[in-house]
């Protein structure tokens, strides 16, 4: 296991301090992008415009590479580690057990400044409404029980993290916690845009998660053990481009802003991610994601 992240960028050599890695925010390495052999004449150069330092979409369908760029570089993924958790929980099952909220979320979630779900310690929800507090409004809280409920402790969660990342072949990833969030550094947590593809695949074949992170809302009704809930999908994707399913969105300041996606059109469906796309924490910019997938759709048409 690497103690840091190396990030490796084709003509850059990135920096890691913090203060680097705002300062560089809008130079994206484009010497390094990549488009598929089968791409048109006309989409020959790749969708303009990008910012993201990484990027790639592929043919949801066949997994076909359209477009990369910074294809196996290690960056941080922020939040996209949500999709983990909930992929490592559904294939668990039992998603109706009841599960009471742990008092230590709500230290938790203020020693990080983490972005929450509002759980509130006692209540009593199921883990598939849960898992609606997880991926919609990104909450920490929400990932703290489930890899506590999940893991039979918070570490030994995190090591299934990994050992399924294994297994499914992202050789270039490596999770330190089930959040995202930037400790025990800001560059412990990390993936490639290669790997997370890969994650996003896996996790939209599972029907539990397609369904939760294709909604744009979440209304849980005060109920026996619990009070009422609501919670908004963060995705900025969602109700603005036609055809976007998912998935997951992302920030630290190290990550920069980040966005998993999928989105269908005319039959086809294409799967993206940017990782360092321009922008701070709230709200997540679309901009790279809609230029990607409009290239992609043009170039499948």
């Amino acid at each position: 296991m690497r103690a840091r992240l190396s990030i490796r960028v084709c003509g850059l050599l990135a920096g890691t301090a913090l203060a680097a890695s705002a300062a560089l925010g809008a130079a994206a390495p484009a010497a390094c992008a990549t488009v598929s052999s089968g791409s048109g004449a006309a989409a020959a150069a790749g969708p303009s415009g990008v910012g993201a330092w990484s990027a790639a979409v592929e043919n949801a369908a066949t997994g076909r590479l359209l477009w990369s760029r910074g294809l196996n570089t290690e960056r941080p993924m922020a939040s996209i580690t949500k999709v983990m958790t909930a992929y490592l929980v559904i294939r668990a099952g039992h998603l109706d057990r009841t599960i009471t909220i742990p008092a230590a979320v709500t230290g938790y979630v203020r020693a990080h400044n983490a972005s929450s779900a509002g759980l509130r310690p006692g209540d009593r929800l199921t883990a598939r409404q849960l898992l609606y507090a997880l991926l919609l409004p990104s909450g920490a809280d929400a990932a703290y029980t489930l890899a506590k409920a999940y893991g039979s402790g918070l570490s030994r969660f995190v090591t299934r993290m990994n050992a399924t990342a294994r297994l499914l072949g992202m050789r270039r990833t490596h999770f330190s916690n089930f959040d995202g969030l930037p400790y025990p550094t800001p560059y412990s947590n990390y993936s490639t845009a290669s790997n997370l593809l890969v994650l996003g695949r896996a996790a939209m074949r599972l029907p539990v998660f397609r369904s939760v992170v294709a909604k744009r809302s979440y209304w849980l009704a005060a109920g026996s053990g619990h009070r009422a809930y609501r919670w908004k999908n963060l995705n900025p994707l969602l109700g603005r481009y036609p055809g976007a399913i998912g998935i997951k969105p992302g920030y630290t300041g190290a990550a920069g802003q980040c966005l998993l996606f999928e989105a269908t059109r005319n039959g086809h469906a294409v799967i993206g991610v940017t990782l360092h796309s321009p922008g701070s924490i709230s709200p997540i910019n679309p901009a790279d994601a809609i230029r990607i997938l409009n290239w992609a759709f043009s170039d499948l048409n």
